[in-house]
């Protein structure tokens, strides 16, 4: 129990009012920063709060990210900053009925018809960081840059699940960086005044360009970089292999769960949806661009996502990422064949039963649990098959792959024994926070769990290190078509290799998909 008391402990988080921690600094060229020892990790130095680029505000709202200037500023980097702009609401969900602690912290959740996240802000691009307290600027550790899911209309820093001390205190040996980047209508506005409609992928490029430029005063190598999200974070990891192919800055990268090729939910390129926005807060000014950016640029934050959440319309407003072909393409398998993709080693994942919990809430009986043929339906075409095409893609273009497969089934992640792997299940396994929902379920983590998690967080920092060879040192083969892929946490074994026909083959009508419970 002491030791689920200490992971809860460390994710839920300690304010800066905390006068137990030993408190540290580090210069940078855009700052002093002030950070304090994780409250449960003492080998661990959280700096929570850290700023990348200008605040997002005013004429910024709805543009590009603009760097930072150099500054000897201090700053105090306790507290974790706030969220980007997005909508919290309480109706039921997987999530927020099952495994709230992979949502965004943001204060208590609001009445049914939802409101906007209580803890966000528009001066929100800032990222945190955790290292071991003992690393210096000699130290040049490997660095994780994680990028948080949430469909690109929620996420960031503050997600409990997604708190890296425990694995950062395990190791010792590496450092992890996560971000916060504007999403919906702000990360993904496709407005005519806008010079990109993609912003929200132009904010992760330039976290990534403030850690490589930075992170060596926090004791990291700036030359052992993974570029790594998952979901929404995956698939942009997959965008900046296209966008960046010739600069990636990082040097390896982590889709889990997302790749490029996953279909496009928006097609707006007459910018509608923004327009339509606009039009409800009287910035129709005939068809000058600039005056309605001008416009919606002081439109309050909240009234904007209050209208758009509970607009009611005939269509769906959508704010996600369209085809610019600047930073997100049309063509993937042109870009791939003809050489415009990163040439570095990747790892691509996916989880068993993804749609188990993308499909709605099964409020009536959540025992009995989704029809299952629609779970398996949707785990196909959003997640298995899209990686199956990424893995060929990249095998024919010869590129260095490897995949795998999470399978894990534990009790005190899977409320329901339906739920299986579900979209996110993995997250846990990797940050070391897999004890966090034992304390709600009176139940302990497995040895197995643990076996897993200790596993799977290994073989990540081993490609962390050597993205070339570290993982077959370690026995986990490259992929190539047909080739084995690794299953964590199934049959009561931590990892064993499987046929990838026996979970791609489905997506060709060879085998039948098995979710894998």
């Amino acid at each position: 129990m002491l030791q689920l008391l200490t992971i809860a402990a460390a994710i839920c988080g300690v304010a800066s009012t905390n006068t137990g921690n030993v408190a540290k600094s580090v210069h940078t060229h855009v700052g002093q920063f002030t950070g304090l020892r994780s409250p449960e990790f003492a080998s661990v130095m959280e700096f929570r709060r850290v700023p990348y680029a200008q605040p997002p505000t005013g004429q910024l709202r709805f543009q590009p990210p603009r760097r930072l200037q150099n500054s000897t500023e201090t700053h105090l980097s306790q507290d974790y900053p706030p969220s980007c702009p997005q909508f919290v609401t309480s109706r039921p969900s997987f999530y927020n009925q099952a495994v709230p602690y992979l949502l965004i912290d943001n204060g208590k959740q609001n009445h049914s018809s939802g409101l906007p996240a209580e803890k966000a802000s528009e001066d929100c691009l800032y990222l945190s960081i955790w290292a071991p307290a003992n690393a210096t600027k000699e130290s040049k550790l490997p660095v994780a840059f994680f990028m948080t899911g949430g469909h690109f209309t929620t996420g960031g820093v503050n997600i409990p699940g997604q708190i890296p001390a425990a694995w950062v205190d395990r190791s010792k040996e590496h450092i992890v960086v996560t971000i916060n980047y504007r999403v919906n209508i702000f990360g993904f506005p496709n407005a005519a005044g806008s010079t990109s409609p993609n912003i929200g992928i132009l904010d992760q490029r330039m976290a990534l360009e403030w850690v490589a430029d930075n992170i060596a005063a926090f004791g990291g190598d700036p030359a052992r970089i993974l570029l790594w999200g998952q979901s929404a974070g995956a698939i942009s990891v997959d965008y900046h292999n296209f966008a960046f192919w010739d600069n990636p800055i990082a040097h390896a990268s982590f889709s889990q769960s997302g790749t490029a090729i996953k279909a496009l939910e928006t097609d707006d390129y007459e910018h509608t949806n923004f327009t339509f926005v606009a039009n409800q807060f009287g910035c129709n000014v005939h068809d000058d661009e600039d005056a309605q950016m001008r416009c919606m640029q002081d439109v309050p934050t909240d009234d904007i996502l209050n209208f758009i959440n509970n607009y009611n319309g005939f269509e769906k407003l959508t704010f996600l990422p369209i085809a610019d072909d600047k930073l997100v393409f049309s063509n993937y398998t042109d870009r791939a064949l003809n050489g415009y993709i990163s040439p570095n080693p990747a790892i691509f994942t996916d989880v068993a039963n993804n749609n188990a919990a993308l499909v709605p809430w099964p409020s009536a009986n959540p025992a009995a649990g989704p029809n299952e043929t629609a779970v398996v339906q949707g785990t196909l075409s959003d997640w298995v098959c899209p990686t199956a095409d990424t893995s060929a893609l990249r095998t024919k273009a010869g590129l260095l792959t490897y995949r795998a497969q999470y399978a894990g089934n534990f009790s005190n992640e899977t409320p329901y024994p339906w739920m299986g792997a579900y979209h996110c299940a993995d997250l846990t396994m990797f940050f070391g926070t897999y004890g966090y929902n034992a304390l709600q379920t009176n139940s302990t983590p497995t040895a197995l769990e643990r076996t897993t998690s200790e596993v799977m967080q290994d073989y990540l920092l081993a490609f962390m290190r050597e993205p070339y060879t570290g993982l077959q040192e370690k026995g986990w083969a490259a992929f190539s078509n047909g080739s084995a892929v690794l299953r964590f946490g199934a049959d009561g074994i931590s990892v064993q290799n499987v046929s990838s026909t026996s979970i791609d083959g489905a997506c060709y009508g060879n085998v039948q998909y098995e979710p894998y419970p």
